[in-house]
């Protein structure tokens, strides 16, 4: 009877992550077809998922577009930046709120958490005007700089800092090691699980970010794999085939790195509960 019963609820949820699946695929297997059509047959109608005419063109022509290229790489250094440099200012805060006791603390802790509910859009303008006055315009650093202290990160980590034993740092202490010596030699190693999560965030926000890089870059050798795309699609909107190869090119990336690292994703998301 206990055998029966967990057949009949692992069989719904079976059919429950297929129909997810298949539904989250979709999408990406149509856009992957796509660029192996004829720019007459990506939006025909009514809608035809395999082409009629099987051609390899497109992906040739973009992977061998040198601006294409420049912008996966542009892309791909600042995305590397910016994960680096989130990692370093959260953790660093995270630890500074999790362990550390100073002057109004908790009138901080407020103040940082409360950004977290400030919509983006809401600063927006006076980022612009900011990153404008000091003179970041078209450069590599108004992309990283302005993104990497985060209160949603800071405060995921500061949840993981906060399970770590009492014990291990008293006995650092004990041998005579400072707070920055115990947050290189202890915590940071300790924070592989919880790096991995927000190290995936950070790299996948950056790499699908495209309305600062619209507002603060217009220097072509700078664009991101997201403007290139738009100004694509605007500038050689014929041309859909190449369009959708080059969708799927840029797509690979963050695929690949979440497939690489969804075991420790899902098992280490529950860090984030509260303490």
């Amino acid at each position: 009877m206990a055998a029966n019963e967990r057949l009949r609820v692992r069989i719904p949820r079976t059919i429950a992550g297929l129909c997810f699946a298949v539904m989250a695929l979709l999408p990406i297997l149509w856009m992957a077809v796509s660029g192996f059509k004829p720019n007459t047959e990506v939006a025909a109608t009514p809608l035809k998922l395999l082409p009629t005419q099987w051609l390899a063109s497109n992906y040739i022509n973009i992977a061998t577009d040198p601006t294409f290229l420049r912008a996966m790489a542009m892309t791909g250094l600042g995305a590397v930046l910016f994960t680096a440099g989130t990692l370093a200012i959260n953790s660093m805060a995270a630890y500074a709120f999790a362990r550390l006791e100073f002057t109004a603390k908790p009138v901080l802790w407020v103040i940082a958490i409360g950004t977290m509910f400030i919509p983006s859009m809401a600063v927006l303008l006076t980022s612009y005007v900011m990153v404008t006055r000091l003179y970041m315009l078209d450069t590599l650093a108004v992309l990283v700089l302005p993104g990497l202290a985060s209160a949603g990160q800071m405060f995921f980590m500061r949840q993981f800092y906060l399970s770590i034993p009492m014990a291990l740092e008293e006995a650092a202490m004990i041998d005579g090691a400072g707070r920055w010596r115990i947050y290189l030699n202890i915590f940071l190693p300790m924070s592989q699980p919880v790096f991995v999560v927000v190290g995936v965030i950070s790299f996948m926000a950056y790499w699908n970010g495209y309305v600062w890089p619209i507002m603060t870059i217009t220097n072509e050798n700078l664009f991101v794999i997201q403007q290139y795309l738009a100004n694509f699609r605007s500038e050689r909107s014929p041309e859909r085939g190449l369009l959708m190869a080059g969708s799927l090119l840029a797509a690979l990336p963050v695929i690949a790195l979440v497939i690489i690292f969804q075991r420790k994703i899902i098992g280490n998301i529950k860090i984030a509960g509260l303490k």
